[in-house]
């Protein structure tokens, strides 16, 4: 076995730049397993990636292979690893920005610490939707510091960010507030959110007309940016997950998480995939695609709407 199929662009653009390439297959170094790839997920940073969004590190050539999500058994592991052995069933979140490219390919190298076994009982499709996302909540949720009973306001409530920041903010003790368009009303009470308020241009003075004061902290996975900040108290906190675009006010923290800085707490992963494995955490599959239909993926996840994670498979 030499080669392998990945989703691949040479040049940066719309949709129709991805395709199904041949590449070579890696060989694990050191403290590496390599993944045979069941499933890897869409997500927004790969539409950013592919249109040419972001400055790339020196010694990354085309073909590019973008995909941070992954999931599927390893079939070879490389010196010194002792904890993970040819069969496992893994899951992880890895960076597209590195020579060899990201999670979306036959086979992709992942170093130990990123990995987490994917609980019995779920399929890999299914557990490819966890980890990006997840950690990024984790992450962010340890970052804001908040205590049980204090508040906390989600935008974009109905998408996987939105979703498990919900799940894991009730499990913290915190009092949430979700967002909803009419249709999503209902799945976003599902997730916990002890109060839903309209999605949109409107949502901070919602939050107001709920907390006078405002709220105690805002994850912003909707991007509403200064719009969103009527709704956190004096003092409050922002938490974005992309760069804020504009200026704070009343002494707001504003903080950035970047699930790049965690891919390698693999323990956290596999603590995240045990409460997925409890019922705590939800995974949602909107739909599972095979890799050729990748440029599809990403014009649906572009169009807007789509509520769980779409999946490619190899």
């Amino acid at each position: 076995m030499t080669d392998m199929r990945a989703v691949c662009f040479t040049e940066f653009g719309d949709p129709s730049v991805l395709r199904v390439l041949t590449v070579p297959v890696p060989s694990p170094g050191p403290g590496q397993v390599r993944v045979h790839v069941a499933a890897a997920t869409v997500n927004p940073t790969d539409l950013g990636f592919r249109a040419g969004g972001r400055q790339l590190p020196d010694g990354m050539k085309p073909p590019y292979i973008a995909g941070m999500d992954l999931a599927g058994v390893i079939d070879a592991v490389g010196s010194g690893v002792s904890s993970w052995h040819a069969g496992d069933r893994v899951m992880a979140a890895v960076s597209p920005w590195v020579p060899g490219g990201g999670a979306q390919a036959e086979y992709v190298l992942v170093d130990e610490d990123q990995l987490a076994r994917v609980p019995d009982g779920f399929s890999l499709e299914a557990a490819a939707t966890l980890p990006m996302n997840a950690m990024t909540v984790r992450s962010a949720l340890d970052m804001l510091g908040l205590r049980p009973g204090q508040t906390l306001a989600v935008t974009g409530s109905a998408g996987a960010v939105g979703q498990y920041a919900i799940q894991l903010g009730t499990r913290d003790g915190l009092t949430v507030i979700g967002d909803a368009k009419p249709a999503d009303e209902a799945l976003v009470r599902g997730f916990g959110a002890h109060h839903v308020v309209p999605r949109g241009a409107g949502m901070a003075a919602a939050v107001r007309a709920l907390y006078p004061d405002g709220v105690d902290a805002v994850l912003d996975a909707a991007l509403l940016g200064p719009a969103i900040l009527p709704a956190v108290r004096d003092g409050g906190q922002l938490l974005a997950v992309r760069p804020f675009q504009g200026e704070t006010e009343r002494g707001i923290k504003i903080s950035l998480v970047l699930v790049g800085h965690h891919l390698h707490e693999g323990a956290r992963l596999a603590e995240l995939a045990d409460l997925a494995a409890k019922g705590v955490l939800t995974l949602r599959i909107a739909e599972v695609l095979p890799a050729e239909r990748a440029a599809e993926a990403h014009r649906r996840l572009e169009a807007g709407g789509v509520r769980g994670r779409l999946v490619l498979t190899f």
